[in-house]
């Protein structure tokens, strides 16, 4: 598998990115995803993809990402996305992208790899737990609008 991070204007964020990332954010137009990279790049915002080391090549993962630094966890690298696509969930790829992630991290100082994940994801926290990461808060929201 070979993990690579796409800069801004890549045509593969469109074409091998946005169709593995619909399968967790099914509301993310290409437009829209547009909209939400540019706007998040100026703020850290990062995408890898992983790519299979079949014939096909083809974009098994990604995962959006970015380095925050705020009181409470001083430097951390921040996942917004990690999603494995359905045809290559248990594979490897998901463990390959958070190690991968987890390095990207220590490169840049940091002291924690942090997310969330939705409540109703019970497979994915266990994929977690197994990774060595812990549930060490609760999320809370609020609709505005």
């Amino acid at each position: 598998m070979k993990i690579v991070d796409l800069a801004p204007g890549d045509p593969r964020l469109s074409s091998d990115v946005l169709p593995v990332l619909r399968e967790l954010r099914p509301h993310l137009t290409e437009d829209l995803f547009r909209a939400v990279h540019a706007e998040g790049h100026t703020q850290g915002l990062r995408f890898s993809a992983a790519y299979a080391d079949d014939a096909d090549g083809r974009c098994v993962g990604v995962a959006g990402w970015r380095v925050v630094v705020n009181t409470s966890l001083l430097r951390s690298l921040y996942v917004d996305d990690l999603v494995t696509s359905e045809a290559a969930r248990s594979g490897g790829v998901g463990r390959a992208l958070l190690a991968y992630l987890e390095e990207r991290a220590r490169e840049a100082g940091c002291e924690w790899l942090d997310l969330d994940s939705g409540t109703q994801r019970t497979r994915a926290h266990r994929f977690y737990l197994r990774e060595g990461m812990e549930i060490v808060a609760f999320h809370f929201s609020k609709k505005l609008g």
